[in-house]
């Protein structure tokens, strides 16, 4: 099967039903989801939407595609948007988030406490696995504020795939520890009974760890632990809550790839994987696909007319020189011969590049139609290489409009 003969991904009518409430666009680093999440944006608000996009990539592609000279943790409204809508933007700040969700859930004493506890201060900012996670906590926020009727996430640009999946299981598991489990009892049982079960419940065990993290972090720890025993549970139920809302049928996700082997390997992973999750898939959108207006001249029969004006020009170049020795006007022929020599020259460089260009097309045709063999059910949109990157909104529009093309782009 090649991509030619593929389901058609019909991103208008995607963007369209009022039934789709969420857009996740997700991928391996580097393919352009930014610039294809934000070109959604703009088309679905010129469309009649209010929109709100969500990137956590920290570049600031986003924000000066939009004409926003920076983007943080708040919704911020993008001017210049050529139709009914509204369209909003925004940059996941992980932190902010994690203390929002304290502030939010914790009383004030108990929120400063956690705020202010060094070890709170280090995972906020930066541990395994948090931004994913905090990832999904916004996005619950967003869709439980009901302010957009049309959210388009750009998930993180992280190698594994689909760890914005896998964070609230992480978090769960981490939450259900026995680590967790013990260091929490103490909280738990309360009073001296709670320090008596802590010098026993840790007495194998803190002198390593104590080696290992420093008394002090040990006690950080600990204390942060205690503070936060009351959330892990609304951590945990946001977190599923948010997992199956992206289950749900108003969710649809994207794939972003480039026709190239990696790209598309890293893209049929995240296929299989949202259907073993049972997420819904709206299909493959293949990014940067080159064409060219000449695609009947096949790189063989270029080649071959670069080599024929090559051998012409040599024999053009001898005969022009026993010409012009017999008539002794070599300087005037000499010139005559430079010109025709340099114009063959010139049309052989340029057929050479036009056969590179067309390997070129054919090996993404091949990388195109493995991918098709693969997973022919995946409807797919493609969308031309610009020649340039995309700096404004008007790139975002010519984005769009090929991406939301009626008929799939050939190569």
């Amino acid at each position: 099967m090649s991509l030619d003969t593929a389901p058609r991904l019909d991103a208008d009518a995607l963007l369209d039903d009022p039934q789709t409430r969420i857009v996740v666009c997700c991928g391996a680093g580097g393919v352009g989801k930014t610039t294809t999440a934000a070109a959604l944006g703009v088309r679905a608000a010129e469309r009649g939407r209010r929109v709100v996009v969500l990137t956590i990539d920290p570049a600031k592609r986003l924000a000066q595609s939009m004409g926003i000279d920076a983007l943080d943790n708040s919704p911020r409204r993008v001017e210049g948007v050529e139709g009914p809508g509204e369209l909003y933007a925004m940059m996941l700040d992980m932190k902010r988030t994690f203390d929002e969700i304290v502030e939010a859930h914790a009383d004030a004493d108990r929120a400063r406490a956690i705020l202010e506890n060094p070890f709170y201060q280090s995972l906020s900012a930066g541990f395994a696995g948090t931004q994913e996670y905090m990832a999904m906590e916004k996005l619950g926020q967003l869709r439980a504020r009901d302010s957009w009727d049309l959210i388009i996430v750009d998930t993180p640009p992280s190698r594994s795939a689909l760890d914005f999946l896998d964070a609230p299981k992480r978090l769960g598991s981490f939450l259900d520890g026995r680590f967790i489990r013990l260091l929490t009892a103490p909280a738990k049982a309360g009073g001296r009974a709670g320090m008596k079960f802590l010098n026993v419940g840790m007495s194998m065990m803190t002198g390593t760890l104590g080696k290992l993290l420093g008394a002090s972090l040990l006690r950080d720890v600990q204390t942060f632990v205690a503070a936060m025993d009351t959330l892990f549970g609304g951590f945990r139920t946001r977190a599923e809550a948010t997992y199956r809302l992206l289950q749900a049928p108003g969710t649809a996700f994207l794939v972003v790839a480039t026709p190239e082997r990696d790209a598309l390997r890293e893209a049929a992973y995240f296929v299989e994987r949202l259907e073993a999750d049972r997420m819904p898939l709206a299909g493959l959108v293949l990014n940067r696909v080159h064409e060219s207006d000449a695609a009947q001249l096949s790189a063989e029969r270029a080649l071959a007319a670069a080599e024929a004006l090559d051998e012409r020009s040599v024999d053009d170049a001898g005969s022009g020189a026993k010409s012009a020795g017999a008539a002794g006007t070599s300087t005037a022929s000499a010139g005559g011969t430079g010109n025709g020599s340099a114009g063959a020259e010139g049309a052989a460089a340029l057929l050479r590049l036009h056969a590179e260009r067309m390997q070129v097309l054919a090996h993404e045709r091949r990388t195109r139609d493995r991918f098709a063999a693969l997973h022919p059910e995946v409807p797919v949109t493609q969308v031309t290489a610009l020649p340039g990157d995309v700096h404004d909104l008007a790139g975002l529009r010519d984005v769009a409009e090929l991406l939301t093309a009626q008929e799939t782009q050939g190569a």
